[in-house]
């Protein structure tokens, strides 16, 4: 079996300050633990989700993951707490919170885990700071989503970040959230199973469109999801191009099918079929093993339906460990140690779990 790198996965802390007392005003996220190894986020009084241990507790994802051949997760905030929408220095206190909660879990298990941050997106100037007190933490990249706001990903404000993070080397999730059209939709979940999809090609859209990938062409920039509908979709994408460049190439004239293989989309499709035509589109170095854990929507079996799959051994070796490494620029010999430093390793981690 190949060893894994899982590259979208969502933690979150234990406990979480009373951010509605601390700021004085309402709908941040806290969570009520209603019962031994579960809690519901709440929004105010509106129940958002409810979360088990394996949200919050890293001893035992790793044990959960590592029965699916996973040594290694990249994990995240859930976007529900970006709070974009908050008042920017309050922004930026909750990002540095939840920044110093990955970076403690990291430095645990360094082996284990890698912290992608989050940033006050709604302020350049502080989402720049944190930026560079992330780097100095040791955290490779960022989570942003694919609206601001409801601000496009190709706005003005959002380029310095982007600058930013490449000359920092840090990398780029973009996770989808804030579903366009969720108020017209939320019978039968369609705010998940349709406006994801489409929110993540309207990040990777706005983002080609206004030129991103021409201004800043050392930017690494994962589209999670697969990409979203953006792949499915590049024909008709690349048509509308074609036939109305006075409407779609107003800030960037080259081609959307030029950026295939340029940035990176993690695996989540659950169909072998969609991902055959995702790895056509993208090649293997482009494609990261990602499972959304531990959400139930997600890969949950991490990769399993990859392992079935009819692909050459170097490709599933790119899907579970290369392309990731070359999205965060990571070694490795950081994170894949011999048998015996392995056995050590679990170990430490069943002694630190028991305390």
């Amino acid at each position: 079996m190949h060893p894994k790198i899982d590259m979208h996965s969502h933690i979150m802390p234990e406990r979480l300050p009373d951010w509605a007392d601390k700021f004085g005003y309402d709908g941040f996220i806290h969570l009520v633990h209603h019962k031994p190894g579960f809690a519901r986020m709440m929004q105010g009084e509106k129940f958002f989700r409810e979360i088990a241990s394996n949200c919050w507790e890293p001893g035992l994802r790793i044990r959960e993951y590592d029965t699916h051949g996973t040594q290694v997760q990249v994990v995240c905030t859930i976007p529900v707490l970006f709070s974009y929408w908050a008042k920017p220095a309050d922004g930026l206190d909750i990002s540095m919170f939840l920044n110093d909660h990955l970076a403690e879990i990291c430095s645990l298990y360094p082996r284990h885990y890698i912290g992608l941050a989050t940033v006050p997106m709604q302020d350049t100037d502080l989402a720049i700071q944190e930026l560079e007190r992330c780097k100095k933490l040791g955290l490779p990249g960022i989570q942003i989503g694919s609206n601001i706001n409801n601000k496009n990903l190709s706005e003005p404000e959002f380029m310095p970040i982007y600058e930013a993070c490449e000359s920092l080397g840090l990398a780029i999730m973009v996770h989808p959230w804030n579903m366009m059209g969720k108020g017209d939709m939320e019978k039968y979940w369609l705010p998940w199973l349709v406006g994801m999809p489409a929110e993540t090609s309207r990040a990777a859209c706005s983002m080609i469109f206004s030129g991103v990938f021409e201004k800043y062409p050392r930017l690494r920039v994962c589209f999670s999801h697969a990409g979203g509908s953006f792949l499915p979709t590049i024909g008709r994408i690349a048509h509308g191009y074609e036939c109305r460049p006075d409407l779609v190439a107003v800030d960037n004239p080259v081609h959307p099918r030029s950026y295939l293989g340029k940035f990176w989309v993690d695996s989540i499709t659950h169909d072998p079929l969609l991902l055959e035509y995702v790895l056509k589109l993208q090649g293997s170095k482009r494609v990261c093993l990602g499972s959304d854990y531990p959400f139930p929507l997600g890969d949950l079996d991490i990769g399993k339906f990859i392992e079935e799959m009819d692909l050459p051994s170097n490709v599933k070796e790119d899907i579970f460990v290369n392309a990731t490494l070359e999205w965060l620029d990571l070694k490795a010999e950081d994170f894949f140690e011999s048998k015996h430093e392995e056995r050590s390793d679990r170990k430490s981690i069943a002694q630190q779990s028991e305390r």
